[in-house]
């Protein structure tokens, strides 16, 4: 599921592949950049910024893409076989030595480098970024106390990169009802420093790991394990929508591990 660690990855791998080669061709299959053309530009850098992702080029311009729920960027050497069908390719970016291939990407926008805040300007404390501050980012969640703790840690204005998978993962480990209230928690912090450290152990692999244990089925405690028992204590993981949209889930919890609050 992409969130910060995956556009993390996906970022470091195009930098490192495309960073300083000029387009030899760019191929942009969605309506509103279907006249769009950057070939014959230098990519400066490709950064990440919380789950969306930014490729900066020398003509002081930016492509701008979020991977949302099922977006992403792959990177081939020229002649190989992509990986994702051909009807869900947004964009096709060629260098003289690598190809890169955006597939059923999000808010895509190409607009100049300066006016980058427009898009991303919102977003709070990057937990994988280098603006990472987690004072702000506490002071950002407790600025609406009265929230649930759940569709907190998922809006991206109070710290970027935390997503469904990590929301109930953290929540999980540190026993708290992803329905208690922001000022019910007392100290919030915590829960902030186990989400990053969770987004740190995984931001060089592709698999979200949060148990430890890589076998397939073993690797999270509650993400998508309805009915399967706790790790803990063998009650059954539930599930069920929460919070409202844009913010809305689907939350994993364990009924006994983490209590509703008094």
């Amino acid at each position: 599921m992409p969130e910060g660690d995956t556009v993390y990855l996906s970022a470091k791998r195009m930098h490192a592949a495309l960073a300083g080669q000029q387009i030899t061709l760019s191929d942009f299959r969605l309506p509103q950049l279907a006249t769009a053309d950057i070939s014959g530009s230098t990519i400066v850098e490709v950064v990440p910024r919380g789950k969306h992702m930014l490729m900066r080029l020398d003509d002081r311009r930016t492509l701008h893409t979020h991977f949302r729920m099922d977006g992403s960027w792959q990177v081939y050497s020229p002649g190989r076989r992509w990986r994702c069908p051909a009807h869900a390719v947004r964009i096709v970016i060629a260098t003289a030595n690598h190809q890169a291939v955006g597939s059923r990407l999000h808010d895509v926008a190409l607009i100049p480098t300066a006016e980058e805040t427009s898009l991303v300007g919102h977003v709070g404390p990057d937990l994988l970024g280098p603006d990472w501050d987690a004072d702000e980012a506490v002071r950002r969640l407790l600025a609406r106390p009265d929230r649930e703790i759940g569709p907190a840690l998922l809006d991206q204005r109070n710290l970027a990169g935390i997503g469904n998978l990590y929301k109930n993962e953290a929540l999980f480990l540190r026993g708290l009802s992803p329905w208690t209230r922001l000022a019910d928690i007392g100290d919030v912090g915590p829960v902030v420093s186990l989400a990053r450290r969770l987004l740190v152990a995984n931001k060089d692999r592709w698999e979200q790991i949060t148990t430890g244990d890589r076998r397939a089925g073993q690797e999270h405690y509650v993400f998508e394990r309805t009915g399967r028992p706790c790790r803990r204590c063998g009650t059954p993981i539930a599930s069920t929508e929460q919070g409202d949209p844009p913010y809305q889930r689907l939350t994993y919890w364990c009924p006994s591990c983490q209590p509703p609050a008094p």
